[in-house]
């Protein structure tokens, strides 16, 4: 129990990081680096019938929906958690602050909250097998019935998403995209890199049988160990080997 609880704690966590990046930084400032929330930000502003926030919340829930009668099990609790949740709260950020404006001028600045909030969270997901749904959802589809590469349709998808920000927003506001959609692309990586970081391990020493209980029996982990001999003293030593988090 308590590990689910720790497991669903992060991925609220990382859900709540990518949604008020998405909404303060990317919704006021019409940022479209692809996805869900850039169909959004452009639909919103062509149907003035609906805000990006509601149109985010439709989307998202009919893919959902879509994912769950397509690929069955194959669509996991823990997406559909982070996706329902991921619209949830933007849905209800526009009802308990509304954004008329951009936070500052700063349009650079800006664009690093935009990218760097949603990374940060969308790298938590995808490194416990989650995601926000969204595009997510439509790769899954496509990797269940075709052999296309995921990686390079979604980098194709983001990026036609972006550049069609120029004929709604213009051209600053689209470069603005396109490169928040390179640096996107670079955070989770680093991110995911950086979570996933071990360190490994020399330990070199005359009794290892302590140190070697302790590494297998404390920490769980593994260790290799190999006899070796000082070129000063020509006494046996024992050189330990281990990698961990």
């Amino acid at each position: 129990m308590k590990k689910y609880v720790k497991e669903y704690l992060l991925l609220t966590l990382s859900t709540a990081l990518l949604s008020v990046g998405v909404y303060f930084f990317k919704f006021p400032n019409h940022f479209t680096t692809g996805g869900v929330s850039g169909i959004s930000i452009l639909l919103g502003e062509v149907l003035t019938f609906a805000t990006p926030a509601t149109m985010n919340m439709i989307i998202n829930y009919a893919l959902l929906l879509v994912g769950l009668i397509v690929l069955g099990k194959g669509f996991t609790l823990r997406t559909v958690y982070c996706s329902v949740l991921y619209a949830l709260i933007i849905w209800v950020l526009e009802k308990v602050y509304p954004m008329s404006k951009p936070f500052t001028d700063q349009l650079l600045l800006e664009l690093f909250f935009a990218i760097l909030l949603p990374a940060i969270g969308s790298a938590i997901m995808f490194n416990m097998d989650a995601s926000s749904g969204g595009t997510d959802v439509v790769a899954m589809i496509v990797k269940k019935y075709t052999s296309m590469n995921i990686g390079t349709a979604l980098m194709v998808s983001d990026a036609v998403i972006a550049l069609c920000s120029v004929f709604v927003f213009g051209i600053k506001t689209c470069l603005f995209s396109v490169l928040g959609l390179m640096m996107k692309a670079f955070l989770i990586d680093s991110v995911i890199e950086s979570i996933n970081l071990c360190k490994y391990f020399t330990i070199i020493c005359d009794d290892p049988v302590p140190i070697c209980d302790f590494i297998t029996k404390n920490l769980n982990r593994s260790a290799t160990i190999f006899r070796a001999e000082g070129t000063y003293t020509h006494s046996e030593k024992t050189i330990i080997l281990t990698v961990m988090k």
